[in-house]
């Protein structure tokens, strides 16, 4: 039976607001498709968004939606997902949503390992206001906020995540959106923190300054600095090179929203004896 788009999407909605070529729309159909096999009602369902390019998300799909302030996308699921534990959330972010305004929501979800599903749309610009260096723009790169050339260092997202304690990390890119669709599922059926740094095009705000003009050639760079991990584990130099695949995947830490009830649990016990 064919996949019927209809069913997840907001058609009145459409067609996006993006521009040709670009990635979101394509991990967008990940997402929707990887709610499909999972067998998840819409219904219970939570997609929340920030600012920015991929906060434009959460207007095209069909389940509860938030469209949220800049960088706070991670702090609003967190309060969703605490009130509706039983509820599926998904938490979509850019690279400079995720990690800068709202780097210190992201760290303290890996944290806590609350049951949420982070996909960062890693395009390596901040693209709806027209180009400025983003945490993970390579050093060299041409912004409007660096004419010159970017000299700030760039954050690998990924091991941020690991290192902040988020139990499932992945990361994929669009060139592949069959890979993408796996590490989704993987990580959705996860009770955790998934953390997803999906690589993506930007070739209109990134692109056109820095030879990658049409989103074959942004996608082309993409591809050859992005290798399999277990290809990765065998480079003598891996500079310059990123891990794809399950990067971590760890089932033995308590998940938040788990520790959250036991709290809740034993204040009403000390409550009842008081009482």
């Amino acid at each position: 039976m064919a996949f019927n788009y209809d069913e997840y999407l907001r058609t009145d909605k459409m067609p996006t607001l993006w521009c040709w070529g670009c990635g979101d729309g394509v991990i967008l159909k990940s997402i929707i498709r990887t709610i499909e096999k999972l067998g998840w009602s819409m219904d219970d369902v939570c997609l929340v968004s920030g600012i920015g390019c991929s906060g434009r998300i959460s207007s095209y799909v069909n389940c509860n939606t938030v469209h949220t302030t800049h960088g706070r996308a991670v702090a609003y699921a967190t309060g969703i997902k605490l009130a509706n534990p039983d509820k599926k959330v998904i938490v979509v972010t850019g690279d400079g949503d995720g990690l800068a305004i709202g780097g210190n929501h992201t760290i303290h979800g890996c944290r806590r390992n609350i049951d949420l599903n982070h996909v960062l749309i890693n395009n390596f610009i901040y693209g709806l206001t027209n180009s400025q260096t983003s945490p993970t723009t390579p050093q060299g790169m041409w912004t409007v906020t660096a004419q010159y050339g970017n000299i700030d260092p760039s954050f690998d997202a990924a091991k941020l995540a690991e290192a902040a304690g988020a139990t499932f990390v992945a990361r994929e890119s669009v060139v592949d959106p069959r890979k993408i669709e796996k590490v989704l599922f993987e990580g959705f059926s996860h009770e955790g923190y998934s953390f997803f740094d999906i690589f993506s095009n930007c070739h209109i705000n990134l692109g056109r300054k820095n030879k990658m003009g049409e989103a074959y050639q942004n996608l082309e760079w993409i591809k050859n600095q992005t290798v399999s991990k277990r290809k990765y584990e065998t480079l003598e130099d891996k500079s310059g090179f990123f891990p794809t695949g399950v990067l971590k995947h760890d089932t033995t830490k308590l998940e938040y929203c788990k520790g959250y009830q036991k709290v809740i649990e034993a204040a009403q016990e000390k409550r009842m004896v008081k009482l």
